[in-house]
């Protein structure tokens, strides 16, 4: 249950490049990200607006329910995933805490589409918050109505959770490499957006007002054509809470080549989260001035508001460690990112 799908190699091989809205790409290094357009002013933090929502309302939470997860007004929420070799998630957090002096303030775990989703948070370090990442499957049993009860039974699970949580329903859906992706759906991206919003409206029929909805695309579109840009994909503001992208360090990828397009084009309206990030050892001091880099880069970009750092060296058989302790220097630089107030969200 707290692993994550069979690591895509498409996506390891494939430049990282992307149509934007219709624009040619940029070369194999230098990357554009998909519905970012001509280039725009910097969006200022995201601030909730006043105008009422285009879904369905929600009824009011229950006495003792919280709401969904906001963010921390000139803070970062600093989060992980955590998978480390011969060790459980109990040790992985010990060893973690240990290293930074602090618990992660997300907790991220990935669940099948037919995994029961959990209805406590029991098991979670002290004021973390939960992160679902949960499986998509095929757009047509979605729309068709015939996944209605396990949708049910899962909006119904997180209804009792109570507790605020983040949902990453089908991400990277604008790649090639999962089930739930447009290139293995018929090159549909409309399909997903019904899909998306069939969910949602069953969420909120059971009352999961805790839930906080994270669309989550990748960095780049693979295959990097038209009908794939992942604005196709988004279901509309009144559908998405964040906007959660994933985005890696593989060969010479910046912070910004990975993540100011998709800044630039919803961070005035949604808070952002780096749902999946992480780097590879590069040789000499890559991996650490790399997370330097992150760290002073999301500080310039207030829309951000999470970083869950993808923390594993047990990467279904790759070989591809992306521990933040894989060298000293490589944790030193996490340890200054993970001990800055900024990301004290």
């Amino acid at each position: 249950m707290n692993r994550r799908p069979v690591w895509y190699e498409t996506q390891m091989r494939a430049p990282r490049t992307l149509l934007a809205l219709g624009l040619v790409a940029l070369g194999p290094v230098a990357l554009a990200l998909a519905g970012c357009g001509a280039p725009a002013p910097r969006a200022a933090a995201w601030v909730p607006p006043p105008a009422a929502s285009t879904a369905p309302s929600a009824p009011a939470s229950e006495p003792g329910r919280d709401g969904p997860p906001l963010p921390v007004p000139g803070k970062v929420m600093l989060g992980a995933y955590l998978d480390l070799s011969g060790m459980d998630e109990v040790q992985s957090l010990a060893l973690r805490r240990q290293q930074l002096g602090r618990d992660p303030r997300i907790l991220h775990r990935y669940y099948q589409w037919t995994d029961p989703l959990p209805d406590s948070a029991a098991d979670l370090p002290a004021g973390a918050v939960l992160l679902i990442s949960w499986d998509g499957t095929g757009y047509a049993p979605i729309n068709n109505g015939s996944q209605d009860g396990l949708i049910a039974a899962a909006a119904d699970a997180l209804a009792r959770y109570r507790r605020p949580v983040f949902l990453r329903w089908a991400w990277e859906m604008n790649g090639d490499w999962f089930a739930w992706g447009g290139p293995k759906n018929g090159n549909n991206p409309a399909g997903y957006v019904a899909a998306w919003r069939h969910l949602h409206d069953i969420f909120v029929a059971h009352g999961a007002t805790n839930v906080a909805w994270v669309w989550g695309p990748n960095a780049g579109s693979v295959p990097a054509v038209s009908w794939n840009d992942m604005a196709r994909y988004y279901p509309g503001d009144g559908y998405v809470d964040w906007v959660g992208v994933s985005g890696y360090l593989m060969g010479r990828e910046t912070p910004d080549s990975l993540f100011d397009g998709i800044v630039r084009a919803y961070g005035g309206r949604k808070p952002v989260m780096l749902a999946e990030t992480g780097a590879l050892e590069k040789g000499g001091s890559v991996k650490a001035d790399w997370i330097d880099q992150l760290a002073r880069w999301v500080i310039a970009h207030p829309p951000v508001a999470a970083v869950v750092w993808f923390d594993t060296d047990d990467d279904k058989g790759t070989g591809k460690n992306w521990r933040i302790d894989s060298t000293p220097a490589a944790l030193a630089a996490y340890q200054r990112l993970a001990a800055d107030p900024h990301f004290a969200g």
